[in-house]
């Protein structure tokens, strides 16, 4: 047997003042569409901006439905509504941050699983990284420069 080790590592910025513009634009639409969400099940809200390599930035919040697996996350309501409206347009960045009712979130909160699986498919598509800033309600931001540092040992269709 061979124990191989993977390892990652992500900036980690104070605050959201401490980003360059372009990143806190991003970021502060993330903020504001998170206030959109229909999470009427677990209160806990999301919000997603996309910005796309022509400057459009598409946004999305978490949408669910009493069949809970019928919802679906921020991060994949932004990308497929890029993917349907700005079809061959790459992704160059994306934002997100998230709102629980029983804590203020203060550090970095990432996406889940399925998301990250999902965002690893437009990168595969588009041969390009997309770099992904996130954070809580307040506090730090983490970016990291593609999902390949959250998700290393993706799945992709040279694997079917």
């Amino acid at each position: 047997m061979k124990r191989k080790e993977i390892k990652t590592s992500y900036e980690l910025y104070d605050s959201i003042a401490s980003l360059n513009r372009e990143d806190k634009d991003l970021l502060e639409k993330a903020i504001a569409i998170r206030e959109t969400a229909y999470a009427p099940y677990s209160k806990f809200k999301v919000g997603t901006a996309i910005l796309l390599e022509n400057g459009i930035c598409v946004l999305g919040s978490n949408q669910e439905n009493a069949a809970y697996p019928s919802g679906l996350c921020a991060e994949r309501v932004a990308l497929f509504a890029a993917g349907a409206q700005h079809p061959g347009v790459t992704i160059k960045k994306m934002a997100l941050t998230a709102k629980s009712p029983t804590q203020v979130l203060k550090n970095p909160i990432s996406s889940c699983g399925a998301c990250r699986q999902s965002i690893a498919e437009y990168e595969i598509k588009q041969q390009q990284p997309i770099e992904i800033i996130f954070m809580g309600e307040t506090g730090k931001v983490a970016k990291v420069d593609s999902v390949k540092t959250l998700l290393p040992l993706l799945f992709e269709s040279s694997s079917l």
